[in-house]
C-alpha cells in the first residue's frame, strides 16, 4: 500500500485545504475538516485513473490495492481542530514563548522543521501520557 502524505491547513475563508507534501499536484478543500479530506481522496484516485488513461499504468505514487493518507496538520489548522487545547498553556509545556506559539497558530509566523520536530516530540510525549489515563 502507498502512503501520501498530506497537510492540512486552514483556508483564508476559515475552510479547510489540503496538498500532497511531496510535491505531487494533489490539492483540496472543504467547509470542513471531513469534507476536504473526501475530497482529497477522490482527487487521490481521479488524478490516478487520469494518469492511467494517458500512460497506460497508474503513477508511482498510487497503489490499485489501497492507498494510505498520511494526514498532518499545519499550526493554524492544528489549533482550528481543536479549540480546547489551549495555545499558551501547550506552548509552555512544549517549551516555546506562548507568544509566539500564538503567532504560529494564527498563520502570522511559520515554524521551522527543527521548530516543528521539537514540537512534535514534545507533542507525542503528552499523548504517551494521555494514553494511560483512567477514568
Amino acid at each position: 500500500m502507498k502512503r501520501i502524505v498530506a497537510i492540512i491547513e486552514k483556508g483564508k475563508d476559515g475552510g479547510y485545504g489540503i496538498y500532497a507534501a511531496d510535491g505531487l499536484p494533489l490539492f483540496s478543500n472543504g467547509l470542513t475538516e471531513q469534507e476536504a479530506k473526501n475530497d482529497f481522496h477522490n482527487v487521490v484516485v481521479e488524478q490516478a485513473e487520469y494518469m492511467k488513461e494517458r500512460t497506460g499504468k497508474y503513477p508511482d505514487w498510487f497503489d490499485e490495492n489501497g492507498i494510505d493518507i498520511d494526514y498532518r496538520y499545519d499550526m493554524t489548522a492544528f489549533f482550528l481542530a481543536f479549540p480546547f487545547i489551549n495555545v499558551s498553556e501547550l506552548a509552555k509545556v512544549v517549551g516555546i514563548n506562548p507568544s509566539l506559539m500564538r503567532k504560529y497558530k494564527s498563520g502570522i509566523a511559520k515554524a521551522s522543521p527543527r521548530q516543528k520536530d521539537l514540537i512534535q516530540q514534545k507533542f507525542d510525549d503528552i499523548v504517551s501520557r494521555l494514553r494511560v489515563v483512567k477514568f
